[in-house]
């Protein structure tokens, strides 16, 4: 049989094309910047190749999520990079290796990459619902993030802007996921670890003098230890420059904090977890892992880890997609650590350590 590239084909990348003639036979050709998702870049290779050869005053930009930037990082390079892993999420633009055609009329002819985060995508897929009613997969949702970060970013006005929806195949299940980052990704929820006195009244104070005028969206609280007391909250503050100047009034007032807002571990598992400090555990190690949503893929890592660590911690959580988020503490002693990265190794499952991290020492 004959094999078709899904994107590094010329009649692949010109039929994709065929998008920017629709794009101008339906403005008459008024159009400022064209923004395109990519992921192997097809379909902005015979975009941004058609828009050059008729109106090349057309700025094309190709929008890409941050840990899925192929395109980006290969532009940068000046040659193809392969990306160790790709990120989940938007799973249709996964790639992590461009084409080569595609990589050289991108160079040619693409004005800029765009990277936006997963809490901007969510935010961008309620845009698309609430303008037209229609639930869109996260990769059909690229370009109407970039749109947004680019006129924020810009503060441009009275230009036509287009955005590229590449795709409707949204699972169910991930609308939860998507509904809960969707006030970060729009800018209106912030996320604090918050430290203050573990003393009665305390709490109150800090509520009604602190917080006065402050809409609090998310409050999470538990007795760890008698001297402090650790608070996760989510509040209304949408910018960067209005979470700094919230974080500079807290310390300002004696109260030590940390913004967690662009904090993977505490958005995806630590929000859920407030209150789960051990005082048993013991050389604790934490790991973020990527399982395959498919069936036995628990009972192989624990079958590979046989019985020499105890897990003192696991937070599983599913977004929908080909890949359930999980959270692992395990004891480990020092000694054991050549054992440690034989079991990864052989694993084979994407992960992070996140031993270091803040959000854990502070609440787990």
């Amino acid at each position: 049989m004959t094999y078709i590239h899904p994107f590094d084909d010329e009649l692949v990348i010109a039929g994709q094309g065929t998008v920017a003639d629709e794009l101008l036979r339906q403005s008459a050709g008024k159009i400022d910047v064209v923004f395109v998702p990519v992921g192997g870049g097809g379909l902005i290779a015979g975009i941004s190749g058609y828009f050059k050869a008729l109106c090349p005053e057309i700025k094309v930009i190709g929008v890409e999520p941050l840990d899925s930037d192929a395109m980006y990082r290969s532009l940068k390079a000046g040659k193809r990079v392969t990306l160790d892993s790709v990120g989940i999420f938007a799973d249709g633009v996964a790639v992590r290796k461009v084409g080569k055609l595609t990589f050289d009329l991108c160079r040619q002819h693409v004005d800029e990459i765009i990277r936006v985060s997963t809490d901007e995508l969510c935010g961008a897929i309620k845009s698309i619902y609430q303008a037209t009613r229609s639930i869109v997969e996260p990769a059909g949702a690229l370009a109407m993030a970039g749109l947004k970060q680019y006129v924020q970013q810009q503060q441009i006005s009275n230009r036509t802007l287009v955005a590229i929806n590449s795709g409707a195949n949204m699972n169910f299940e991930r609308l939860r996921y998507v509904s809960e980052r969707t006030l970060t990704g729009e800018g209106l929820e912030s996320l604090f670890a918050v430290t203050i006195p573990e003393s009665p009244g305390a709490l109150r104070h800090f509520c009604s003098h602190v917080l006065d005028g402050v809409n609090i969206t998310e409050f999470n609280y538990r007795l760890a230890d008698r001297h402090q007391a650790q608070l996760f909250m989510g509040v209304s503050i949408g910018s960067g420059q209005a979470r700094n100047s919230f974080s500079a009034r807290l310390r300002e007032k004696g109260f030590q904090n940390i913004d967690l807002t662009d904090n993977e571990l505490a958005k995806t598992h630590l929000r859920y977890m407030i209150g789960g400090r051990s005082p048993e555990a013991s050389h604790e190690r934490l790991f973020r892992f990527w399982f395959p949503e498919r069936p036995g893929a628990l009972t192989r890592f624990l079958a590979d880890m046989g019985a020499a660590w105890n897990i003192s911690l696991f937070h599983y959580r599913t977004i929908g997609g080909e890949f359930g988020r999980v959270l692992i503490g395990l004891e480990i002693p020092g000694s054991d650590e050549q054992r440690l990265k034989m079991f990864l190794d052989k694993l084979g499952y994407r992960f992070i350590e996140v031993t270091e991290d803040p959000a854990y020492r502070l609440f787990l």
